[in-house]
Protein backbone atom coordinates (compact mmCIF):
# COMPACT_ATOMS: atom_id res chain seq x y z
CA UNK A 1 0.00 0.00 0.00
CA UNK A 2 1.67 3.52 -0.80
CA UNK A 3 -0.17 6.45 1.31
CA UNK A 4 0.29 9.75 0.46
CA UNK A 5 0.03 12.44 3.72
CA UNK A 6 -0.10 15.80 3.34
CA UNK A 7 0.92 18.45 5.60
CA UNK A 8 3.43 16.15 6.40
CA UNK A 9 5.75 18.10 8.43
CA UNK A 10 2.83 19.24 11.32
CA UNK A 11 2.00 17.80 14.37
CA UNK A 12 -0.35 15.17 13.28
CA UNK A 13 1.51 15.06 10.13
CA UNK A 14 4.91 14.48 11.58
CA UNK A 15 3.51 11.30 14.00
CA UNK A 16 1.21 9.56 11.62
CA UNK A 17 4.87 9.68 9.12
CA UNK A 18 6.75 8.37 11.60
CA UNK A 19 4.33 5.92 12.65
CA UNK A 20 3.56 4.68 8.94
CA UNK A 21 7.42 4.92 7.95
CA UNK A 22 7.90 2.38 11.29
CA UNK A 23 5.57 -0.39 9.68
CA UNK A 24 6.87 0.00 6.41
CA UNK A 25 10.26 -0.66 7.57
CA UNK A 26 9.15 -3.58 9.90
CA UNK A 27 9.48 -1.87 13.41
CA UNK A 28 5.84 -1.56 14.27
CA UNK A 29 4.38 -5.22 13.35
CA UNK A 30 1.10 -5.04 15.80
CA UNK A 31 -0.52 -3.54 12.62
CA UNK A 32 -2.37 -5.66 10.23
CA UNK A 33 -1.44 -3.57 7.44
CA UNK A 34 1.89 -3.94 4.72
CA UNK A 35 3.09 -0.28 3.58
CA UNK A 36 5.15 -0.22 0.26
CA UNK A 37 5.70 3.44 0.46
CA UNK A 38 4.76 6.90 2.46
CA UNK A 39 4.25 10.12 0.38
CA UNK A 40 5.52 13.55 2.61
CA UNK A 41 3.77 16.33 0.80
CA UNK A 42 4.40 19.76 2.74
CA UNK A 43 4.42 23.12 1.85
CA UNK A 44 7.99 22.87 0.38
CA UNK A 45 7.12 19.85 -1.94
CA UNK A 46 6.80 20.61 -5.76
CA UNK A 47 3.13 20.61 -7.61
CA UNK A 48 5.12 17.86 -9.78
CA UNK A 49 5.60 15.46 -6.35
CA UNK A 50 1.97 16.29 -5.77
CA UNK A 51 1.23 15.10 -9.46
CA UNK A 52 3.10 12.42 -9.56
CA UNK A 53 1.83 11.00 -5.91
CA UNK A 54 -2.30 11.46 -6.41
CA UNK A 55 -1.06 9.14 -9.41
CA UNK A 56 0.34 6.21 -7.80
CA UNK A 57 -1.26 6.47 -3.85
CA UNK A 58 -3.69 3.81 -2.44
CA UNK A 59 -4.84 5.93 0.42
CA UNK A 60 -4.81 9.99 0.65
CA UNK A 61 -4.56 11.79 4.44
CA UNK A 62 -4.82 15.07 3.92
CA UNK A 63 -3.68 16.76 6.99
CA UNK A 64 -2.48 19.77 4.74
CA UNK A 65 -4.47 23.32 6.33
CA UNK A 66 -3.67 27.06 8.02
CA UNK A 67 -4.19 27.71 11.71
CA UNK A 68 -2.61 30.67 12.25
CA UNK A 69 -2.77 32.97 9.08
CA UNK A 70 -1.84 36.46 9.27
CA UNK A 71 -5.05 37.65 7.04
CA UNK A 72 -8.39 35.72 7.69
CA UNK A 73 -8.68 35.24 4.37
CA UNK A 74 -5.73 32.57 4.25
CA UNK A 75 -7.84 30.65 6.32
CA UNK A 76 -10.42 30.19 2.81
CA UNK A 77 -7.07 30.16 0.71
CA UNK A 78 -5.53 27.39 3.05
CA UNK A 79 -7.58 25.30 3.92
CA UNK A 80 -10.29 25.25 1.08
CA UNK A 81 -7.79 26.14 -1.67
CA UNK A 82 -5.45 23.02 -1.66
CA UNK A 83 -8.29 20.67 -1.00
CA UNK A 84 -9.52 21.54 -4.12
CA UNK A 85 -6.41 21.23 -5.43
CA UNK A 86 -5.49 17.92 -4.63
CA UNK A 87 -8.82 16.38 -5.20
CA UNK A 88 -8.74 17.82 -8.65
CA UNK A 89 -5.60 16.09 -9.38
CA UNK A 90 -6.68 12.85 -7.80
CA UNK A 91 -9.51 13.37 -10.45
CA UNK A 92 -6.98 13.88 -13.11
CA UNK A 93 -5.30 10.59 -12.97
CA UNK A 94 -8.71 8.88 -12.23
CA UNK A 95 -7.98 7.93 -8.77
CA UNK A 96 -10.46 6.83 -6.85
CA UNK A 97 -8.36 5.47 -3.71
CA UNK A 98 -10.05 6.60 -0.24
CA UNK A 99 -8.99 9.92 1.24
CA UNK A 100 -9.20 11.39 4.32
CA UNK A 101 -9.95 14.89 5.60
CA UNK A 102 -8.94 16.93 8.83
CA UNK A 103 -11.40 18.97 10.02
CA UNK A 104 -12.27 20.73 12.97
CA UNK A 105 -14.95 20.71 16.04
CA UNK A 106 -15.04 24.22 14.88
CA UNK A 107 -16.74 23.26 11.82
CA UNK A 108 -20.10 22.89 13.73
CA UNK A 109 -20.21 26.42 14.15
CA UNK A 110 -21.76 26.14 17.15
CA UNK A 111 -21.74 28.28 20.54
CA UNK A 112 -18.20 29.92 20.61
CA UNK A 113 -17.40 28.93 17.05
CA UNK A 114 -20.37 30.61 15.77
CA UNK A 115 -18.25 33.04 14.09
CA UNK A 116 -15.01 31.24 13.77
CA UNK A 117 -13.07 31.69 10.12
CA UNK A 118 -11.29 28.60 10.84
CA UNK A 119 -14.30 26.91 11.51
CA UNK A 120 -16.09 28.09 8.16
CA UNK A 121 -13.20 26.97 5.97
CA UNK A 122 -12.60 23.98 7.48
CA UNK A 123 -16.64 22.89 6.75
CA UNK A 124 -16.08 23.98 3.14
CA UNK A 125 -13.56 21.78 3.28
CA UNK A 126 -15.69 19.25 4.08
CA UNK A 127 -18.48 19.93 1.96
CA UNK A 128 -15.94 19.95 -1.24
CA UNK A 129 -15.12 16.22 -0.21
CA UNK A 130 -18.39 15.29 0.82
CA UNK A 131 -19.20 16.36 -2.88
CA UNK A 132 -16.11 14.59 -4.07
CA UNK A 133 -17.13 11.79 -2.75
CA UNK A 134 -20.30 11.46 -3.92
CA UNK A 135 -19.13 12.53 -8.11
CA UNK A 136 -16.11 10.01 -7.96
CA UNK A 137 -17.82 7.57 -5.47
CA UNK A 138 -14.47 7.33 -3.70
CA UNK A 139 -14.58 6.77 0.39
CA UNK A 140 -14.45 9.92 2.12
CA UNK A 141 -13.64 9.91 5.62
CA UNK A 142 -13.81 13.61 7.41
CA UNK A 143 -12.56 13.97 10.86
CA UNK A 144 -13.50 16.31 13.15
CA UNK A 145 -10.92 16.86 15.98
CA UNK A 146 -11.43 18.45 19.28
CA UNK A 147 -8.24 19.85 20.89
CA UNK A 148 -5.06 17.73 19.99
CA UNK A 149 -2.11 17.46 22.17
CA UNK A 150 0.94 15.20 22.54
CA UNK A 151 4.72 15.43 21.51
CA UNK A 152 6.01 17.99 18.49
CA UNK A 153 3.08 19.94 19.14
CA UNK A 154 3.56 23.81 18.66
CA UNK A 155 3.48 25.88 21.51
CA UNK A 156 2.07 29.14 21.68
CA UNK A 157 0.43 28.10 18.34
CA UNK A 158 -3.06 26.31 18.84
CA UNK A 159 -2.64 24.54 21.60
CA UNK A 160 -3.18 25.40 25.35
CA UNK A 161 -1.80 22.10 26.44
CA UNK A 162 0.98 22.08 24.35
CA UNK A 163 1.55 25.98 25.64
CA UNK A 164 1.16 24.65 29.42
CA UNK A 165 3.55 22.02 28.93
CA UNK A 166 6.41 24.02 27.13
CA UNK A 167 6.29 26.93 29.73
CA UNK A 168 6.09 24.99 32.38
CA UNK A 169 8.91 22.56 31.71
CA UNK A 170 10.79 25.71 30.59
CA UNK A 171 10.14 27.82 34.06
CA UNK A 172 7.67 30.07 31.90
CA UNK A 173 4.64 31.72 33.32
CA UNK A 174 1.47 30.62 31.73
CA UNK A 175 -2.07 32.46 31.91
CA UNK A 176 -5.50 30.60 32.70
CA UNK A 177 -8.02 33.15 32.75
CA UNK A 178 -10.61 30.66 33.68
CA UNK A 179 -9.68 27.37 35.08
CA UNK A 180 -13.34 25.65 35.61
CA UNK A 181 -13.45 25.74 31.78
CA UNK A 182 -13.47 22.54 29.98
CA UNK A 183 -11.77 21.10 27.37
CA UNK A 184 -12.47 17.43 25.31
CA UNK A 185 -8.48 16.46 23.93
CA UNK A 186 -7.67 13.82 21.78
CA UNK A 187 -4.20 12.40 22.43
CA UNK A 188 -1.78 12.25 19.42
CA UNK A 189 -1.05 8.19 19.92
CA UNK A 190 -5.17 7.68 19.79
CA UNK A 191 -5.65 9.71 16.77
CA UNK A 192 -2.73 7.83 14.57
CA UNK A 193 -4.13 4.35 15.73
CA UNK A 194 -7.11 5.41 14.54
CA UNK A 195 -5.59 6.75 10.93
CA UNK A 196 -4.11 3.84 10.60
CA UNK A 197 -6.93 1.53 11.35
CA UNK A 198 -8.73 3.70 8.67
CA UNK A 199 -6.26 2.06 5.99
CA UNK A 200 -8.40 -1.26 6.30
CA UNK A 201 -11.37 -0.26 6.83
CA UNK A 202 -11.64 0.29 10.34
CA UNK A 203 -12.37 3.73 10.98
CA UNK A 204 -15.28 4.99 14.10
CA UNK A 205 -18.32 6.65 12.48
CA UNK A 206 -20.63 9.09 13.87
CA UNK A 207 -22.95 12.29 13.88
CA UNK A 208 -22.68 15.48 15.84
CA UNK A 209 -24.72 16.62 18.37
CA UNK A 210 -23.82 20.29 18.79
CA UNK A 211 -20.19 19.53 19.14
CA UNK A 212 -20.85 16.49 21.22
CA UNK A 213 -19.72 13.40 18.98
CA UNK A 214 -22.14 10.20 18.47
CA UNK A 215 -20.77 6.93 17.87
CA UNK A 216 -22.96 5.66 15.14
CA UNK A 217 -22.09 3.03 12.40
CA UNK A 218 -23.68 4.71 9.24
CA UNK A 219 -22.61 8.50 10.43
CA UNK A 220 -21.45 11.21 8.31
CA UNK A 221 -18.31 11.34 9.90
CA UNK A 222 -15.71 10.08 11.57
CA UNK A 223 -14.28 10.06 14.77
CA UNK A 224 -11.55 8.86 17.42
CA UNK A 225 -13.22 6.77 19.90
CA UNK A 226 -10.94 7.51 22.58
CA UNK A 227 -10.97 11.29 23.98
CA UNK A 228 -10.90 13.07 27.66
CA UNK A 229 -12.32 16.09 29.23
CA UNK A 230 -10.27 18.05 31.58
CA UNK A 231 -10.33 21.48 33.06
CA UNK A 232 -7.57 23.99 32.91
CA UNK A 233 -7.23 23.82 36.22
CA UNK A 234 -7.37 20.64 36.18
CA UNK A 235 -4.52 20.45 33.34
CA UNK A 236 -2.18 23.12 34.88
CA UNK A 237 -2.37 21.15 38.58
CA UNK A 238 -1.05 17.78 36.71
CA UNK A 239 1.65 19.84 34.72
CA UNK A 240 2.96 21.49 38.31
CA UNK A 241 2.89 17.94 40.19
CA UNK A 242 5.07 16.86 37.21
CA UNK A 243 7.54 19.36 37.53
CA UNK A 244 7.77 18.45 41.04
CA UNK A 245 8.32 15.10 40.76
CA UNK A 246 12.49 15.38 40.23
CA UNK A 247 12.64 17.02 43.77
CA UNK A 248 9.70 15.17 45.90
CA UNK A 249 10.19 11.85 44.15
CA UNK A 250 6.35 11.51 43.91
CA UNK A 251 4.95 9.74 40.77
CA UNK A 252 1.43 10.70 40.18
CA UNK A 253 -1.44 8.39 39.76
CA UNK A 254 -1.13 7.55 35.68
CA UNK A 255 -3.12 4.50 35.14
CA UNK A 256 -3.46 2.82 31.85
CA UNK A 257 -4.80 4.75 29.64
CA UNK A 258 -5.22 7.92 31.24
CA UNK A 259 -5.38 11.24 30.48
CA UNK A 260 -2.43 11.64 33.68
CA UNK A 261 -0.22 9.80 31.69
CA UNK A 262 -0.82 10.75 28.45
CA UNK A 263 -0.29 14.22 29.59
CA UNK A 264 2.90 12.89 31.05
CA UNK A 265 4.35 11.98 28.30
CA UNK A 266 3.51 14.87 26.74
CA UNK A 267 5.02 17.33 29.44
CA UNK A 268 8.41 15.09 29.18
CA UNK A 269 8.86 15.57 25.02
CA UNK A 270 9.21 19.73 26.18
CA UNK A 271 12.01 19.34 29.19
CA UNK A 272 14.99 21.31 27.87
CA UNK A 273 18.44 19.02 28.32
CA UNK A 274 19.33 20.55 31.54
CA UNK A 275 16.40 19.03 33.03
CA UNK A 276 16.51 15.01 31.40
CA UNK A 277 18.73 14.76 34.43
CA UNK A 278 18.48 14.86 37.67
CA UNK A 279 19.84 14.38 40.94
CA UNK A 280 18.96 11.68 43.47
CA UNK A 281 20.03 12.02 47.48
CA UNK A 282 22.43 9.23 48.34
CA UNK A 283 22.59 8.75 51.67
CA UNK A 284 26.36 7.77 52.40
CA UNK A 285 27.80 5.89 54.77
CA UNK A 286 31.03 3.78 55.70
CA UNK A 287 28.63 0.70 54.85
CA UNK A 288 27.91 1.86 51.27
CA UNK A 289 24.44 4.23 51.08
CA UNK A 290 21.06 3.76 50.27
CA UNK A 291 19.13 6.20 47.47
CA UNK A 292 15.50 6.22 47.23
CA UNK A 293 14.32 6.35 43.32
CA UNK A 294 11.02 6.63 43.14
CA UNK A 295 7.41 7.45 45.28
CA UNK A 296 4.05 6.66 44.11
CA UNK A 297 0.46 7.75 45.60
CA UNK A 298 -0.58 4.51 46.51
CA UNK A 299 1.78 1.59 45.39
CA UNK A 300 5.05 2.60 47.90
CA UNK A 301 8.26 3.60 46.71
CA UNK A 302 11.10 2.26 45.01
CA UNK A 303 15.10 2.82 46.22
CA UNK A 304 18.66 0.84 45.63
CA UNK A 305 20.81 -0.84 48.44
CA UNK A 306 24.54 -0.22 47.80
CA UNK A 307 26.31 -2.49 50.32
CA UNK A 308 30.09 -2.63 50.61
CA UNK A 309 32.18 -5.99 50.94
CA UNK A 310 31.05 -8.05 53.59
CA UNK A 311 28.52 -5.37 55.53
CA UNK A 312 25.73 -6.45 56.81
CA UNK A 313 22.54 -4.40 56.69
CA UNK A 314 18.84 -4.04 57.67
CA UNK A 315 18.54 -6.39 60.96
CA UNK A 316 15.12 -4.86 61.41
CA UNK A 317 11.52 -5.72 61.28
CA UNK A 318 8.23 -4.27 60.65
CA UNK A 319 4.73 -4.72 61.75
CA UNK A 320 2.71 -3.72 58.09
CA UNK A 321 5.14 -2.67 55.99
CA UNK A 322 6.79 -5.12 53.28
CA UNK A 323 9.30 -5.13 50.83
CA UNK A 324 10.78 -6.95 48.05
CA UNK A 325 14.89 -7.06 47.59
CA UNK A 326 16.31 -7.61 44.10
CA UNK A 327 19.72 -8.35 44.06
CA UNK A 328 21.04 -6.96 40.60
CA UNK A 329 25.09 -7.21 41.12
CA UNK A 330 26.89 -8.78 43.36
CA UNK A 331 26.71 -11.77 45.57
CA UNK A 332 24.99 -11.82 48.72
CA UNK A 333 22.65 -14.16 51.29
CA UNK A 334 19.32 -12.81 52.99
CA UNK A 335 18.05 -14.02 56.40
CA UNK A 336 15.03 -14.03 57.95
CA UNK A 337 13.99 -14.77 61.42
CA UNK A 338 9.99 -14.59 62.19
CA UNK A 339 10.36 -12.32 65.47
CA UNK A 340 9.85 -14.38 68.68
CA UNK A 341 11.16 -17.89 67.26
CA UNK A 342 14.68 -19.15 66.57
CA UNK A 343 14.53 -20.63 62.70
CA UNK A 344 15.88 -18.77 60.19
CA UNK A 345 15.07 -18.76 56.68
CA UNK A 346 18.69 -18.04 54.18
CA UNK A 347 18.46 -17.28 50.72
CA UNK A 348 21.43 -17.12 48.99
CA UNK A 349 21.25 -13.69 45.84
CA UNK A 350 23.50 -12.71 42.92
CA UNK A 351 23.37 -10.42 40.34
CA UNK A 352 23.90 -13.23 37.72
CA UNK A 353 20.44 -15.22 38.81
CA UNK A 354 17.71 -11.94 39.31
CA UNK A 355 15.48 -13.21 42.05
CA UNK A 356 13.29 -11.34 44.14
CA UNK A 357 13.00 -12.20 47.61
CA UNK A 358 9.56 -11.38 50.26
CA UNK A 359 10.63 -9.22 53.49
CA UNK A 360 7.79 -10.64 55.58
CA UNK A 361 6.12 -8.59 58.47
CA UNK A 362 6.66 -10.20 61.36
CA UNK A 363 9.95 -10.91 60.33
CA UNK A 364 13.07 -9.24 61.16
CA UNK A 365 15.61 -9.29 58.23
CA UNK A 366 19.18 -8.45 56.94
CA UNK A 367 21.32 -8.88 53.85
CA UNK A 368 24.93 -9.52 54.06
CA UNK A 369 27.48 -8.83 50.91
CA UNK A 370 29.57 -11.80 50.63
CA UNK A 371 31.94 -10.80 48.54
CA UNK A 372 35.17 -9.34 49.48
CA UNK A 373 36.01 -7.14 46.80
CA UNK A 374 32.67 -6.33 44.66
CA UNK A 375 29.97 -4.16 45.98
CA UNK A 376 26.14 -5.83 46.34
CA UNK A 377 23.56 -3.40 44.93
CA UNK A 378 20.26 -4.69 45.94
CA UNK A 379 17.03 -2.60 44.05
CA UNK A 380 13.85 -2.35 46.86
CA UNK A 381 10.77 -1.84 46.44
CA UNK A 382 8.78 -1.47 49.91
CA UNK A 383 4.38 -1.67 50.00
CA UNK A 384 4.37 1.77 51.42
CA UNK A 385 6.60 5.51 51.38
CA UNK A 386 9.03 5.94 54.13
CA UNK A 387 7.00 8.06 56.77
CA UNK A 388 9.36 9.32 59.21
CA UNK A 389 6.74 10.09 61.99
CA UNK A 390 5.56 6.17 61.43
CA UNK A 391 8.28 4.04 60.29
CA UNK A 392 7.27 0.72 61.47
CA UNK A 393 10.77 0.12 61.88
CA UNK A 394 12.38 -1.65 64.85
CA UNK A 395 15.68 -2.89 65.38
CA UNK A 396 16.52 -6.83 65.90
CA UNK A 397 19.52 -8.69 64.97
CA UNK A 398 18.49 -11.38 62.57
CA UNK A 399 21.29 -14.05 64.58
CA UNK A 400 21.77 -13.43 68.09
Amino acid sequence: MKILVTGAKGFVGRNLCAQLNNIRDGKARNYPVKIDEVFEYDIDSTPEELDRWCADADFVFNLAGVNRPKDQKEFMEGNFGFASTLLDTLKKHGNTCPVMLSSSIQATLIGRYGESDYGKSKLAGEELFFGYGKATGAKVLVYRFPNLFGKWCRPNYNSAVATFCNNIANDLPIQVNDPKVELELLYIDDLVDEMISALTGGEHHCEFEGVETVFTENGRYCAVPVSHKATLGEIVDLLYKFKAQPETLMMPEIPANSFAKKLYSAYLSYLPADKVKFALKMNIDDRGSFTELIRTEKCGQFSVNISRPGITKGQHWHNTKWEFFIVVSGHGLIQLRKEGGDEVIEFEVSGEKIEAVHMLPGYTHNIINLSKTENLVTVMWANEAFDPDRPDTYFDPVMN
